[in-house]
């Protein structure tokens, strides 16, 4: 069995992971942590790990980390950066669902959450946890960037579009939303209830973190440079994310459809919807699948994705998981194989 630890297991993402992890057939839970919760049993606090998970959340402890095999990062930015050098060297595989490690520059970094990065020589070395795209660099890898939500469900989007060449680069437009859990487990007016149900409204417009994520990654696909203009909205649902995508065709013989079901046949957690689809939100809701449909409106030079994710699970958790797997060489959908919760 993998022992599997967590750092921060009170967020979201946190009891995603332990949702997943308790019932993973080839893992097994043996720390939890929590400074504020230490001593607490973990089922008190998450009642529907009840009789799955019997730990207590204890306070940080390398010593205790360092015999895990691996363990997950899924505490605020500016955290695993902290921690993962020493577990890094005792041999322990470290996968972060934050940001610390996503980007390949540390300035850039640090223009964008605003802190020093604390062992900017890890950076070469992290390999960003995007399956569909590293799945070869990921299985030998030691440390893993976990993508972003936003950033898993625009690049899933461009992806096969870009890779065959036939959109303009310099013409993307990702226009996305999300459920109010991505703001994460804390107090805070604009997620509030009476603030926002029954609301819909834009944020971080002129400068959102998941910007620069998205445009390296999709750099990494061209090698050449990319124009987006990425608009994040906050829904009044709590899981999900719905990006619709935009971009300029350069080949107007393109089979769209083609290109789409050919990218994506053998990808486990990618599901290339028939044409004319819309998917829904809540067709993903607790799965591991990103769904998708492209859409060529009047035979015209603009290309629509519709992509669609639960930002806790493919977007987070259960992303981690499936990083998790190819790690240690165990089927990719193992512990993933849940069926997104209708109604």
């Amino acid at each position: 069995m993998i022992k599997a630890g967590i750092v921060g297991g009170t967020g979201y993402t946190g009891v995603e992971l332990l949702r997943l992890l308790a019932a993973h057939p080839a893992a097994e839970l043996t720390v939890i942590t929590s400074r504020g919760e230490q001593g607490l049993p973990v089922s008190d606090l998450f009642p529907n790990l009840r009789g799955r998970v019997d730990l207590c959340f204890v306070e940080p402890d390398d010593a205790a980390l360092s015999r895990c095999d691996v363990v997950f990062f899924a505490t605020p930015n500016g955290t695993a950066m902290k921690s993962a050098p020493a577990l890094l060297e005792a041999g322990v595989k470290i996968i972060d669902l934050a940001a610390d490690f996503r980007f390949k520059s540390a300035a850039e970094w640090e223009q964008w959450y605003v802190m020093p990065h604390t062992c900017p020589e890890w950076l070469a070395e992290a390999v960003y946890g995007l399956p569909e795209v590293n799945r070869e660099a990921i299985r030998s890898a030691r440390l893993i960037a976990n993508p972003g939500c936003y950033p898993t469900a625009v690049q899933l989007g461009f992806l096969p579009l870009l890779e065959a060449g036939v959109i303009d680069p310099q013409s993307l437009i990702a226009d996305a939303k999300s459920g109010v859990s991505g703001a994460g487990r804390k107090a805070e007016v604009g997620t509030l209830f009476s603030e926002a149900s029954d609301n819909f409204r834009a944020y971080n417009v002129a400068a959102h973190r998941h910007w620069p994520e998205i445009r390296q990654g999709l750099i990494a696909v061209t090698g050449q440079p990319v124009d987006l203009v990425f608009t994040p909205h906050l829904t009044p649902m709590i899981r999900g994310i719905h990006a619709t995508l935009y971009a300029t065709l350069t080949d107007p013989d393109a089979d769209l459809q083609a290109i789409f079901e050919r990218r994506y046949a053998t990808e486990p957690f990618v599901d290339v919807l028939p044409p004319k689809s819309h998917p829904e939100t809540r067709s993903v809701r607790g799965s591991n699948q990103c769904r998708l449909a492209v859409h060529r409106p009047r035979n015209g030079k603009t290309v629509v994705v519709l992509s669609v994710i639960d930002n806790l699970v493919k977007g987070a958790a259960g992303q981690a998981v499936q990083n998790m797997n190819l790690l240690f060489g165990l089927p990719e959908t193992a512990g993933l194989e849940g069926i997104g919760l209708l109604p």
